[in-house]
């Protein structure tokens, strides 16, 4: 069966409750009225508190993490050509190349490891190269090579090993002429005389190669086998056979081992792109974990690569998204927030209503398509909106989000009221957690203009939780800020039960904006902001209010 078009769905970075949520619920919901690509959920940031506890109440495993979206080498299909042994003969790996129209060869061992490469250019050279008559054991060509190359018969010897002590020689003069080139350990080429058989037999030599169908008598059969002579019969002639003995050699002699330019699964294309146009190879090795080899990849497979297919939930601001946006293919939008900064090549399907949930717009496209909403994903996304609307008493929440966090509620069995004060409780229990990580649980950035900002936001029931995180904070915010390039950052400090925020705020410029936008009522870097608990609907335009002007 072939495998489905995977596509993305894939809130901002620093996900909240509704990034997480609605980014499940609506791959549920593209697989129930879809059948030929899968929808999966993906994260980009870690998963808060708060929406660890809503995931567990449901029994649903958080997001798999993704970092960036760039296409990666297992986005692009690979050229599956099998490896070979490095024993092989290069004549035989010259024909496997022929059959498979490959260049490159990748050597292997056993288990699949990758240990090396041949490519047509090393045979090529193999054969052109002038080497000497003791190259065939230095490359510690096995006897079995010789006979499949020389398509030989074996009268006589062992050839489960190698020929590795001599040079290789044509035997064509008389005995007494022999002793003068001949030694133990030689490979000879010879014809059916009887004498320089005997002769070179009795010089222990360590292999005997007979042209045109010759053979030997039992006598020196005999004298070969208390020897250790190998003896092969081959149909060639002696002309043939020295030509074609030196293509016998394993091709581990000739591969490239040292320095191999190899990619991984998870390496990124435009990485491998420009690793590429630094070389002149065609064909590069691919390989998974301890080097066992998986494939090969050649420059002409990027033409025919495509993007990776991202939905993305819950945003539309570039510098809240994954990191490679801007390589991948976006398909959707479905969004609650302001027009923000991403840029498409294709037109995509763009739903964003001004609602106070990107749950609300997921549950309503549940009942557009007459999809029934299992009652994990309605707590799911009863959870998202009850934490998007601060439990309904939040500015941006509207009569449809209300009516649609009851229904959902009823669907999941669960009573608001108490889910989203244990909920609420969850996100606040910070006491494990380090600075980074509070203040970036619900972080997004911003850029109006030639100003570049971020806001965080934490909300609970309990003062006395926001007060101790705010002196916590402060001393972070200010090492943060000489790391950050931006020109202010802030933190939206919620209390949900009185209805107002403190914000904490650190930057060169902030001061100025924040006066602009609220008048001079700053406690050192704080400034209160009653009935203020909505960082999208109420402090982004104030602030982006205050910079325009």
């Amino acid at each position: 069966m072939e495998k489905k078009k995977e596509i993305i769905v894939i809130g901002h970075k620093n996900p909240d409750t509704d990034s997480i949520c609605s980014a499940i619920s609506y791959a549920y919901l593209k697989n129930a009225i879809t059948g030929t690509k899968q929808y999966v959920p993906r994260r980009c940031g870690e998963v808060s508190k708060e929406t660890a506890y809503v995931l567990d109440q449901f029994g649903i495993e958080a997001p798999e993490y993704i970092k960036d979206v760039r296409t990666q080498v297992q986005d692009i299909e690979l050229r599956t050509t099998a490896g070979i042994s490095g024993g092989i003969s290069i004549r035989k790996a010259y024909t496997t190349m022929k059959a498979e129209k490959a260049f490159t060869l990748p050597v292997v061992s056993e288990e699949n490891h990758l240990q090396g490469l041949i490519t047509i250019g090393d045979i090529a050279a193999s054969d052109m190269d002038v080497y000497d008559n003791r190259i065939v054991s230095k490359a510690a060509t096995p006897y079995q090579n010789i006979v499949d190359t020389l398509d030989g018969t074996v009268l006589c010897g062992d050839i489960s090993g190698c020929f590795t002590g001599g040079k290789v020689t044509i035997a064509a003069n008389s005995p007494d002429l022999m002793q003068e080139y001949i030694s133990a350990g030689d490979l000879v080429i010879m014809g059916n005389r009887f004498e320089s058989q005997f002769f070179a037999v009795e010089t222990g030599v360590s292999c005997i190669v007979l042209c045109t169908h010759n053979q030997v008598n039992e006598t020196i059969m005999q004298r070969a086998r208390e020897k250790g002579t190998v003896i092969i019969s081959s149909p060639y002639d002696s002309y043939t056979v020295a030509r074609l003995i030196n293509q016998s050699m394993p091709v581990e002699y000739f591969m490239t081992k040292e320095k191999l330019l190899t990619f991984h699964m998870d390496d990124y294309a435009n990485d491998v792109k420009e690793v590429m146009s630094k070389t002149r190879h065609r064909y590069f090795p691919v390989v998974g974990e301890d080097d066992r080899y998986l494939g090969l990849i050649s420059k002409r497979n990027f033409l025919d690569s495509n993007h990776k297919q991202v939905i993305l939930v819950d945003h539309n601001e570039k510098s809240q998204a994954v990191d490679g946006i801007e390589f991948a293919d976006i398909l959707e939008i479905i969004d609650h927030h302001r027009l923000g900064s991403l840029e498409t090549v294709n037109p995509v399907f763009f739903r964003n209503q001004p609602l106070g949930c990107t749950g609300t717009i997921i549950y309503q496209m549940f009942q557009e398509n007459q999809v029934e909403i299992p009652k994990e994903i309605a707590g799911l996304l009863c959870a998202a909106i009850l934490s998007d609307t601060l439990m309904f008493r939040s500015p941006t929440c509207t009569p449809l989000d209300e009516a649609a966090g009851k229904a959902l509620a009823e669907i999941a069995g669960i009573e608001i009221q108490p889910f989203a004060e244990a909920m609420f409780s969850a996100g606040a229990d910070l006491a494990s957690r380090t600075d980074e990580e509070i203040f970036y649980q619900d972080y997004k950035a911003f850029t109006v203009g030639d100003v570049n900002f971020g806001v965080g936001q934490l909300s609970s029931m309990n003062a006395q939780d926001l007060r101790n995180i705010q002196q916590r904070l402060e001393p972070f915010m200010e090492e943060l800020l000489k790391k950050e390039n931006k020109d202010m950052i802030m933190i939206l400090l919620t209390n949900i039960l009185e209805e107002s925020s403190t914000l904490l705020f650190k930057g060169p410029r902030a001061k100025e904006i924040l006066s602009a936008a609220y008048g001079d009522h700053f406690d050192g870097d704080t400034i209160y902001l009653p009935g203020v608990v909505s960082r999208k609907k109420q402090l982004i335009p104030d602030l982006i209010s205050a910079i325009r002007q």
